[in-house]
Parts: C-alpha cells; sequence; structure tokens
C-alpha cells in the first residue's frame, strides 16, 4: 500500500511561542511609553499654555469664530485718539463688514454711548442719580434691541465735561463698525417713553440728527436753537471728519481761549466767554453751512429731547391720556411678554395719533441740574431737580415694571404696588 494522502499536523515550536512573547512585550511597553509620554505633554501644555490659547481650547468647536483677513485693525497706525485722523473710514468699514458678516448684522443698527465722570460724584445724592439714570438707559436699550457703552474714562485729558463726548464717540465708532448709527445721550438725560422708536426712515439722507429749530439757527443766531446732549450720528467718514472739525473749538485747540469770545459774538444770546459744545455745533451750522448743514437733520416735529420743566407738570396728563387709549381697546391691555412691548408701543402710538400735545417726550433732559457735581444752574433748586428727576425716572419705571407686574405707589416714592388684571381698566 502507498504512502499516506492524510497530512500531518506539526506542533508549533518552541522558538514560536518565544517570538511571540517578545512581540507582545514590546507591544505593551510601546503603549505604556506613549500613556506617560501623554501624561508629561499635557501636563506641562496645561502650565504653560498661554491664556488665549487655553481659553480658546475650553471653547466647544461650533462656537470657535474664525479669524478673519486682516482689516483695519491690524495696521499699526491707526489710532482711536481724537487728534489722530482716520482716511478711508467708509472704505474700511466696508471691508471690515464684508469679511465678518455674522457679526455685521443689516438694517439700521444703532449702538448708544454715554458716560460720566471717572471718580466718586461730590453730591451725595451724585451716584444714585447716576445709577437710577443708567438704569433708565438699560431699560430702554433692552426693550429695543439697541446695545450701550457707557463711558467712565476720560479718553482725551483736555476734553472733559461737555467735551468729552467726542472722544467717546469717535472710539465707539473704531469699536463698533458693525453699528449704522452712534445715538449720544447725556448722563442727566431720562428716557420718558419707553416704547417710542425714532422714526429713522426720515433720516436716510442725513448724517446727525438733533432736536433744534432752523429758525432759530439762522435766523435768531441763538445758542439754544439745538441741544447737543442728544443726537443721532452715522457711522462714516462725514461723521469722523465732522467731529474733528467740532473738536477743533474744543480745549485740544491752541486757540481755545479766542474760540469763546468768537462764540460770544457771534451767538446773539450765549452769556459767557467760553468755547462750549452746543455753541461750537451752531456756529459751525452758520458758518459753514454748505459744507456741513445739508448732512444734518435738525427734529422739530417730536420731542426726541424735551427740557424738563417743560415735561414735569404734564407727567400726570401723558399717563391718563395714555390710559384713556388703553380703556378703549380691550387688545391693547392685555399682558404680555417683555419682548412683546415694542409691538404693543407701536398700537399706542398709533392710536395716539391726532393727540401730538399728548404724546410723551421721548427723552426729557435735566440741563443745568448737574446731579454728580451738585453745580446746579441758580434758576433752579436742588429740591426741584431732585424730585423733578425721581418723578421722570419713576414715570419711566413704571412703563417698565407693567410688564412685570407692578407700578409705583406714586411718582415721588419707590414703594411699588401690584398691578390688578386688565389694568388699567380695572382702576377707573
Amino acid at each position: 500500500m502507498g504512502a499516506s494522502s492524510v497530512a500531518t499536523t506539526r506542533r508549533p515550536s518552541k522558538s514560536s511561542f518565544s517570538y511571540l512573547s517578545r512581540v507582545i512585550v514590546f507591544l505593551a511597553a510601546a503603549v505604556a511609553l506613549l500613556v506617560v509620554f501623554y501624561g508629561v505633554y499635557t501636563t506641562y501644555s496645561s502650565n504653560f499654555s498661554s491664556p488665549v490659547a487655553d481659553s480658546r481650547s475650553r471653547v466647544p468647536p461650533r462656537h470657535r469664530v474664525r479669524l478673519p483677513d486682516a482689516t483695519f485693525y491690524d495696521d499699526p497706525s491707526l489710532s482711536y485718539a481724537i487728534d489722530r485722523p482716520v482716511a478711508d473710514w467708509d472704505a474700511k468699514r466696508r471691508e471690515w463688514r464684508r469679511l465678518n458678516p455674522h457679526l455685521a448684522g443689516g438694517g439700521q443698527r444703532i449702538l448708544m454711548v454715554s458716560g460720566s465722570q471717572p471718580g466718586p460724584c461730590r453730591n451725595p445724592v451724585g451716584d444714585h442719580l447716576l445709577l437710577r439714570l443708567f438704569k433708565n438707559k438699560a431699560d430702554y436699550c433692552r426693550r429695543h434691541g439697541i446695545e450701550l457703552f457707557y463711558n467712565t474714562a476720560l479718553l482725551h485729558p483736555k476734553m472733559g465735561s461737555y467735551w468729552a463726548k467726542i472722544p467717546a464717540i469717535r472710539a465707539a465708532m473704531l469699536a463698533h463698525p458693525e453699528a449704522e448709527w452712534v445715538w449720544w445721550v447725556d448722563s442727566d438725560a431720562a428716557f420718558t417713553d419707553m416704547d417710542s422708536e425714532l422714526p429713522m426712515d426720515r433720516y436716510g439722507f442725513h448724517n446727525m440728527v438733533l432736536h433744534g429749530w432752523a429758525h432759530l439757527v439762522y435766523e435768531k443766531r441763538s445758542w439754544v436753537s439745538l441741544n447737543a446732549g442728544v443726537f443721532l450720528i452715522r457711522n462714516c467718514q462725514w461723521s469722523l471728519d465732522f467731529m474733528a472739525e467740532w473738536a477743533s473749538m474744543s480745549p485740544i485747540s491752541p486757540d481755545y481761549a479766542s474760540w469763546g469770545k468768537i462764540l460770544k459774538e457771534e451767538l446773539n444770546d450765549k452769556l459767557y466767554n467760553e468755547s462750549d459744545d452746543q455753541s461750537a455745533l451752531v456756529y459751525i451750522l452758520l458758518k459753514q453751512k454748505e459744507r456741513w448743514g445739508d448732512k444734518i437733520y435738525l427734529e422739530s416735529e417730536f420731542e426726541l429731547e424735551s427740557y424738563w420743566l417743560k415735561t414735569l407738570g404734564r407727567l400726570e396728563e401723558f399717563a391718563g391720556a395714555y390710559a384713556a387709549v388703553e380703556r378703549q381697546e380691550e387688545g391693547m391691555r392685555r399682558r404680555h411678554a417683555e419682548p412683546a412691548s415694542t409691538a404693543y408701543g407701536r398700537m399706542r402710538e398709533k392710536r395716539m395719533m391726532g393727540a401730538e400735545k399728548l404724546r410723551r417726550p421721548l427723552i426729557t433732559h435735566f440741563t443745568g441740574c448737574q446731579p454728580c457735581s451738585g453745580d446746579l444752574n441758580k434758576m433752579y433748586t436742588a429740591e426741584s431737580c431732585w424730585e423733578g428727576m425721581q418723578r421722570a425716572l419713576h414715570f419711566a419705571d413704571d412703563q417698565v415694571l407693567r410688564d412685570y407686574g407692578f407700578r409705583h405707589a406714586d411718582l415721588l416714592t419707590a414703594d411699588v404696588i401690584p398691578l390688578p388684571f386688565d389694568y388699567p381698566a380695572a382702576t377707573s
């Protein structure tokens, strides 16, 4: 019989087992070394990495913002200071917006800017009043989707008091290229209509909007023909150039003392030889109307800002007029979320058409009261300024607190009371 066709099975040799064991030992050692290296690396990185890199590592990937291409911010010659010109701002801003569409947004985006002095107030109740006035602005901005920059730093050592606004606005424009407008509001100005909105469509061809009267500027040559404490200014090259011209009559000018005398001579009712921001603005309109005047809108069709003595005696009358309108329409009395308050405000504004004299002024300006320093105009008393601010701020606060179910017991007390259902019909 021939050889068997069934192959015999070989057993692994001792040398094969020895080879496999050496491979396993090598792989285990390699894994152990990798683990040790990773531990040392992460410890070193956490101790010595930069704060910026560390903070970015903690940001979830979906929230990280891609660094854009170079913009004007990368130019070392760019300065935020008022005495350093910026050229081609419109092109710079346009390019930034193109590279940052997720930040630029659209429409008539507004940035509100306000501010007060760096140090504590001399007036014992001054800091409290500034806090209340700040809250008032923050309330309005929250209800209308407006960002607020409140500055307490002096951005130019020579430009204090009423001149301090110009460096702040100039810096804000560069810091916020996404904003189409900057809305300056003096610290001593309070919103007294928390629902009303600016008629932005009216200002499409203009670069600056102030409360004022053309005939008082050009015919009467009055330094109170407009108010420089509340205004809108477009974020554009025109505005940067205009503010440079405006600042040329400020304390940064070597001719500052001479400007005070010139303004007093040119303006019929100016009483003192000091160059102030408002007188300088009127002078620019008088002397350079062709260059600047066509782009400046003097708003006199509604109370963009109102003199406080004119407003305070009518607060109860305003409140009564709005309550009467709401009593006539149940839908306007519905309780609602605060984010819906603007829509309800528009409904009220429509019902108030034809009763312009009973409309609440958008802003009440406490000119001359000087809440921080206490150096008020001799025309007023400390008591009248204090009570006036209390009444105006509580009047505005009632419009805010209504969405939270409360109102002040009266305009001179901080005490609040709950609102009944179907207010104000329930109180008639």
